[in-house]
Formats: C-alpha cells, structure tokens, sequence
C-alpha cells in the first residue's frame, strides 16, 4: 500500500547559463569527436584518441532525482563513482581528479569517467572553479552531462515558460515521445508516456515544459495552448558551446513509471551507447499449487479454516477451491491470445490423493496433461508438506518442536529427497518436461522462516543435491536477496508475491480479506495495517462488489509493472485457486501487459525467463557487483575499441549499440543479442584471452 511521491518542485532562480572560456579547449578537439558514439573513421584521429574509462560520475545533492538515476545505474550493472554534495570532506573537482594528461598502461590522454549525472546544469555554482574545471573536461574529452532536474530557461536551451510554455501538476499528463527521441536514446518507446496519478489529493509530478531555443533537441514533449499552441520539451538535447547536456525539467524519484519507461534510455544517452551493466523487461509468473485444492477464506471468522490461528473453525475447511477442466482450456487459450507463458509449479501427489477422493476420475489433470507442451512446469514437492522443523501447532503461532534434550526435530533429509523425486517422477511419468535443477518448497518451508525457524533444514542442503537441484525458490518479501542454502551448491530465487490471495475464488472474498488486512480497527479490519510501519490503512473498506475491479486490480498491476521496469528478473507467484472460479489472476495479468505494450516498442519484448535463467541472472550479478565493489574491473574506450579485464569466472556485463564486434583469437563475431535497440550480453575472455574487446562499429 506505500506509494512514493514527489510532493515540491525544486525551484531555482532565473539566471542564464554562463559558459565558461579555456584555453583546453583545443587540446584534443579530435578526440572530443572520437568520443561520440559514431567514431571517427580517420586514422590520424584514430592514433590521437583519449582512454575514456567506463564509469560515470555521480554529483549527488540528496535529491529524488539524482538518487532514480543512480538507482537505474547500480541496479543495471554500470560502474559510477558518487561524490555527495553535502560532504565537507568530499574531493574537490579540478583538472587532476578528472582526467589524467598521460594514461600508463596506454600512453594516452585518460577521461576518467564516460558521463556526468547533476543535481542542475550548475551545481558547483556558476563561474565557480570546479564548474569550469567540469565543463572544461566534458568539451575536451566530449563526455555528456545528465540535468537531473531543472527548469526551463535559455541556460539550458529552452524559453521560459511564460514564453509560449507551461508549469504545474503533471499527474496524469499524456506526454509524447519525439521523432527525434524515438531515432535517439529513447527508441524502445511506443510514442506515448502517460504520468501517473495515483492519488487525485497529492501532486505527485511538478515540471517545466519549455519552447526549445537554438542548440535544444527535444526528446520528450507535451502539448501547450500559450500563443499558437503547439509544444513544450520536457526532456531533451541542448548542445552548446562544445558540450551537450540532457536536460529533464520534471521532478520524479526511482519508483515513478515515467522516469522507470526513460531510465533506459537517460543512460544510453549519457554512456553514448556503451556501457557496462545490462537490463531487461522481465516478467514471468508462477502458479502455485497445481493439482491441489485450496482452503478457502471465512468472511465470518476472518481467517482461513486449517491454519493454525483460526479460532472457531473445524481444522477441516469446507468448499476449498480447486481448478476445474474448464479452468485449464481457459489457461490454455489465455496464454495464446496474451502471447505470454504460465510457470505451472505442481504437486502430482495431491492431484493422486483428489482422485482417489473423487471416484478414481479428475478432469483436470487430464487436462492440463493433454496440454502440458503450453505450459512450463516446475516442481513443487509431490504431496506438499511443510519440510522445515517438525512444527509443534499446540500454541499459536505454532513452534519447532524439541526432543527431550531440546533439540530440534527436523524433517529428515530422506523424507525431503522423497517429496523432490517422486514429484518429479510422477510429471515424467506423465510425459510432462520439467527441469530437475529447478524446485519450489511448499510454503518455501526448509528455507530459514522467521521467527519460528531461524535457520535452514540442516538436511535439505543434501536433499537438493540428491535430487540435483541448483535453484529453489524462497519468498522475495522476506528474503530479498539470492543466497547459498546451508553448504550446499544450490541457491535461492527470490519470487515476488503477488496480492492475489491463495484462498479466495471470488473477488468478493478477495475483497473481503483485503479489507480485513489493510483497513483499521476503527473500520472493522485487523488493524495490522496500523501496526506495520510499511504499509497504509486504506481510507475506507471497500466495496465488496467492486473493490477488486476498481482497486485492488490497478494497484497489483501497478506493482508488479514496476518490477518489470525495474530490470527484475524475479518470478511473481500466485496459486492455481487465482485461475479458478472467477479467474482473479488475469484482470490483473491482462493489465500489466497491456499497460507494458502500449509503453514500449516491439523492440523491447517481455523477456519471460525460466527460474534457472532468474537464479543464473542473480548469481552473475552479484559477482559482477562484488568484482566492481573491489576495484577489480579495469574497462576503458579508446575511439572504437571497448577493453573489459574483471577477475577470472566473473561474467562481463555489456551493452553496445548495433554492428559492434567481438574479438576473437582469429577473427571477429557479433556481440551480443538485440534488445531496446542496442545489444548486450554477459561475456567472458575467449579461449586464450585475458580480456573482453569488441570493436564499436564506425558508421
């Protein structure tokens, strides 16, 4: 229920830019042009070219703004340095800490960083020593500077907004993409950017759109009515004076969906289109439970009949929910008119056991079977027991239980290697194809689960080993980052949980526990929402009969969009009772696709990985994270040539744009796989190789 919201512009005052004079300038002028992301092709300049190292330079004043683009830079994988404005003991900008006259290792004049990212276009101060010594350094070695956030006036190209253009509110604003930001940096947009409005009662966008001057490149615009209507820029290219500058005149933090949809692009503009680090749009949904029933919600007791603190009820439950033969030829065509693929994580175990309760027939299964080639499978333990501590649920909440010398019981590692193989056995009996590294836990049980059990089953380590399990799946909400389990070699894939109830069937008891969960005391809720400092009271209860239409369906779509514009691999999960009964899982599905395509081009697919896939992206990216964290990256461009060296075993991330090449030892190869309109890859030395180099092509 949080929201993240810009609540006051930043003003500044009217002054027009001041360029500042130095006799640098010509020291290098054709390096500057060897610096852009279209080398110069002639060979004198060629043997003149400066070393431009591969990271950026973060000027940080503690704004919202900074902080979203050094958001989109850690969390793709690109190096930057950060100096905080507001440290007293912070380097000082000059010449030295910029750039050096004389690299070692190539004898060449060496940029130290390949972009700056501002609070303002002059953050220093104008005329002051460290603003020339900056804007000295981007002319000489042609590096770009990112305007977090500004206003519109002549000193970054743009007339005032009196002047034909426009100030205030954007929420819920249509921008549209330019001509020329759909040929530039933000070429994976469809056209349009709409800026949210979450909530009517709070500003949560202010911005500046100005009439571009002379030099200004507009990116990013909206329409005006001021004198002959027309349009405003709200990000663009203002190039003066030997420099360019992106100026962004809107105020936005990391979690906004406009600045999510342009982070891409901001740092392709700023990188010149080479960089390290990668990203991708990802979604990929995981069904839970499949072949199992369910417990359903009691609106009467608040609480769901067999869990342990549900005071009232049978321990039985009655009516659990259960997909039909009608639900699965509904998944089926749903995934072929969506063009997006279902994780079904199953259980053949408990699928047997409704079987044998229902006359020795189940249409769903033969089903689903009949279609199993539609869909991916993943195993989910055969019959589904908790396989964590022996849970003593005498007391609420439940506890491990203990020996007589207080030891605690645990489930045996013969009995967990029995739930993973014959799971698995019973699918390839089926002729179903799943993977055997892959494996979720019912309830994640084995994995540490706090407070009870604050440490792994010390025997499911070996149980994944037996069974040759590499990635099994924990819970993103409690455990966010990818780990070892036990000593073993397996590790976690963190899933995101979606608030799409696992024990409702209809929106109006979907609505109903919701209610329970997120309103007051006051209200007739739990009140737990008061309590959690991470979350919020809903204002009101909602309407039972149209609550999960009208609110709780935009708000899931809306979190789980964000993680996929947020370069997060991690699966989302939700159980087969959301495909049944009134199917609640795809209103909320439907969405966040349509929402997604209506936002960017076909060039930038939905990439749906596997949970292999997800575990193998994580475990790369926290070495590649640890390797730059310990200054064990070495990467630089001199004109067209890119040079990588990291540790030995640590993947290279790397994007770059169309037509680059990668060495070999003979001979060159395309790098990469195409994506937004660049390419990009994780790679490693060839045989015989100590470091990554691609050639950039030069046209």
């Amino acid at each position: 229920m949080d929201s993240d919201r810009i609540r006051t512009p930043r003003t500044a005052p009217r002054t027009a830019r001041t360029a500042s004079r130095t006799g640098r300038i010509a020291v290098l002028a054709a390096a500057a042009l060897l610096a852009t992301v279209v080398p110069s092709a002639q060979a004198a300049a060629a043997e003149t070219a400066p070393r431009v190292d591969l990271t950026v330079l973060v000027v940080d004043d503690g704004g919202s703004a900074v902080g979203a683009i050094t958001a989109e830079l850690r969390g793709s994988g690109v190096p930057y340095r950060r100096i905080d404005l507001n440290d007293p003991n912070r380097p000082v900008l000059d010449a030295a800490f910029l750039s050096d006259p004389s690299d070692s290792a190539t004898g060449r004049p060496r940029a130290r960083y390949q972009g700056v990212v501002l609070p303002h276009e002059s953050a220093f101060g104008p005329d002051s020593a460290e603003q020339t010594a900056l804007q000295a350094y981007e002319r000489t070695f042609g590096i770009p500077q990112v305007d977090a956030y500004t206003w519109a006036h002549p000193g970054v190209g743009l007339d005032y907004t009196d002047q034909g253009g426009w100030s205030g509110v954007l929420d819920g604003t249509t921008a549209g993409v330019t001509a020329a930001g759909r040929a530039g940096p933000f070429r994976y947009l469809a056209g349009s950017l709409a800026f949210e409005d979450n909530d009517p009662a709070i500003a949560e966008s202010y911005g500046y759109a100005g009439r571009p001057r002379t030099g200004y490149t507009s990116y990013l615009d909206v329409p005006v009515d001021g004198d002959g209507g027309g349009r405003a820029s709200l990000v663009g290219e203002y190039a003066a004076d030997g420099r360019r500058e992106l100026v962004v005149t809107f105020a936005y933090n990391q979690y906004q969906r406009q600045f999510r949809a342009l982070a891409r692009g901001i740092v392709d503009w700023l990188t010149q289109g080479v960089h390290l680090g990668r990203s991708r749009n990802y979604l990929s949904v995981h069904v839970d439970d499949v072949f199992a029933p369910d417990a359903r919600w009691d609106p009467a007791l608040n609480c769901t009949p067999g869990d342990f603190d549900c005071v009232g009820d049978d321990g039985e439950g009655a009516n659990p929910i259960r997909m039909t033969a009608a639900d699965a030829q509904y998944a089926a065509a749903w995934q072929k008119s969506s063009g997006f693929t279902l994780d079904m994580v199953y259980n053949g175990g408990q699928g047997e056991q409704w079987k044998a309760e229902h006359g020795g027939t189940d249409p769903l299964t033969d089903r689903l079977v009949a279609d199993r080639a539609q869909y991916r499978w993943i195993n989910h333990t055969y019959t589904h027991p908790f396989l964590g501590c022996v849970q003593d649920n005498t007391v609420v909440p439940w506890r491990c239980a203990t020996d007589s010398a207080g030891n605690t019981l645990w489930t045996s590692r013969s009995e967990l290697a029995g739930q993973i193989r014959n799971n698995h056995d019973w699918a390839v009996g089926k002729g179903i194809s799943v993977d055997r590294s892959e494996l979720v836990t019912g309830e994640h049980s084995g994995l540490r689960t706090l407070p009870q059990q604050p440490a792994d089953n010390p025997n499911l380590a070996g149980a994944l080993a037996d069974n040759g399990v590499k990635w099994t799946a924990s819970d993103n909400s409690r455990e966010p980052e990818q780990r070892a389990v036990g000593t073993g070699a397996a590790k976690t894939v963190p899933r995101h949980p979606m608030n799409v109830y696992y024990n409702v069937g209809t929106a109006a008891e979907m609505t109903d526990e919701y209610n329970w969960i997120y309103t007051s005391r006051a209200d007739g809720g739990s009140g737990i929402c008061e309590s959690n400092p991470a979350s919020t009271c809903l204002p009101a209860p909602l309407p039972t009969a149209t609550g999960y239409a009208g609110h709780i369906v935009p708000q899931e779509a809306r979190t789980a969009l964000s993680h996929v514009l947020g370069n997060d691999p991690r699966p989302h999960y939700v159980h087969q009772s959301n495909l049944a009964e009134e199917r609640l899982l795809y209103p909320v599905l439907d969405r966040v696709l349509a929402d997604y395509r209506a936002l960017f081009a076909a060039n930038a697919p939905l990439v749906n990985p596997a949970q292999k896939d997800v575990g193998t992206e994580l475990d790369r990216r926290a070495a590649w994270d640890r390797a730059v964290a310990a200054g064990k990256v070495t990467a630089y461009r001199v004109g067209t040539t890119v040079t990588v060296k990291a540790p030995s075993g640590v993947a290279v991330p790397v994007t770059a744009p169309e037509g680059t090449r990668k060495r070999l030892l003979l001979g060159t190869t395309a790098f990469g796989t195409p994506y937004a309109g660049t390419r990009s890859a994780w790679t490693t030395p060839e045989p015989l190789q100590t470091t990554v180099t691609l050639t950039l092509p030069t046209a």
